[in-house]
C-alpha cells in the first residue's frame, strides 16, 4: 500500500485507533472519510479534522449497503478500505445470559466486516492501489478468558485476511491485516488507563511507521503483539496464556 496519494474509507473512525489512524492518514496527504453511527459526533470530527463523513452501523446490512453507495458515489476515487469497526463483551458461558452479547460481537466484527467488503470489492478492483485493510487482533492468536466470542471472530477475520489475500491479489486488490494488541482505547471499560494496554499514539505511529516502510506487508504486526501473535510458532502458546490471562486485569 502507498501511504500517501489514497481516498480511504474507515468505518468505525469516530474514536480509539479508527480516528488516530485517520488523523495520521490524512496528514500524509490522502483523502480520508470516517463512518459512525452518531451524526452530531461526525460532524464535530469533520469542523475539527476536515475529514468527510458517512453515517454507518457496520451492524444493520441496508445501512452499510447505503452508505458504502454514498460514499462511492461521493468518493469515487475510494481505492482503500478500513474495517475499524468492532465491539468486545465480557461473557461467561458458564452462566445464562451471555448469548445476545456473543450474537452481537458476531454480528459486528465478522458479519460487518464480510458485508463492507463484499459492498467494496468490485469498486475496488477498478481502482489503481486498491487495498483492503482487515483488523483481527493478537486474540487471535491466544485468548483472553474474559471475551470468548471477540477472540474467535477476530481468529475468523485473521484467516478471512489470509483467504481473500488469495483471491484478491490475482485482480490487482492487496490485503493487509492489522493486528492490533491491547491498546487503550474505550474498546472495555478501564481500558483507556490501563497500564497493560499500549498507549494510542505510539501504537498508531508505529503503525504508520510500519506502513510506510513496509508497503508489501500481508500484516502489520507492532512489537506489542509479538508476544500474542507468535506464541505458538515459538513452542510458548500455553505459557503466553497463562501470562496474558495472569497480567490483563480485565481477565481478573
Amino acid at each position: 500500500m502507498n501511504i500517501d496519494g489514497n481516498t480511504i474509507f474507515i468505518p468505525g473512525a469516530t474514536s480509539g485507533i479508527g480516528l488516530a489512524l485517520a488523523v495520521r492518514l490524512q496528514a500524509m496527504g490522502n483523502t480520508v472519510v470516517i463512518g459512525g453511527r452518531r451524526t452530531d459526533l461526525l460532524e464535530h470530527l469533520a469542523a475539527e479534522y476536515g475529514l468527510g463523513t458517512v453515517r454507518i452501523d457496520t451492524a444493520d446490512p441496508a445501512s452499510i449497503a447505503e452508505a458504502t453507495a454514498d460514499v462511492i458515489g461521493r468518493y469515487p476515487d475510494l481505492n482503500v478500505l478500513v474495517a475499524m469497526a468492532g465491539i468486545m463483551r465480557v461473557e461467561d458461558w458458564t452462566t445464562p445470559g451471555f448469548l445476545a452479547d456473543a450474537e452481537a460481537t458476531v454480528t459486528t466484527n465478522l458479519l460487518g466486516p464480510i458485508r463492507l467488503i463484499a459492498a467494496l470489492t468490485e469498486h475496488l478492483r477498478t481502482r489503481p492501489g486498491a487495498t483492503i485493510i482487515t483488523v483481527s487482533s493478537g486474540l487471535a492468536h491466544a485468548p483472553l478468558r474474559i471475551t470468548p466470542t471477540y477472540n474467535a471472530t477476530k481468529a475468523a477475520i485473521h484467516m478471512l485476511s489470509e483467504t481473500l489475500r488469495l483471491q484478491l491479489a490475482p485482480a490487482g486488490v492487496q490485503v493487509i491485516e492489522l493486528v492490533p494488541p491491547s491498546v487503550r482505547t474505550a474498546l472495555l471499560p478501564g481500558q483507556e488507563t490501563s497500564d497493560f494496554a499500549m498507549p494510542l499514539d505510539e501504537f498508531a505511529d508505529e503503525v504508520m511507521t510500519l506502513l510506510k516502510t513496509r508497503p508489501d506487508a500481508a500484516e502489520i504486526l507492532v512489537e506489542r503483539v509479538k508476544f500474542l501473535r507468535f506464541g505458538e510458532a515459538r513452542g510458548d502458546y500455553d505459557q503466553v496464556v497463562a501470562t496474558l490471562n495472569a497480567s490483563d486485569p480485565h481477565a481478573r
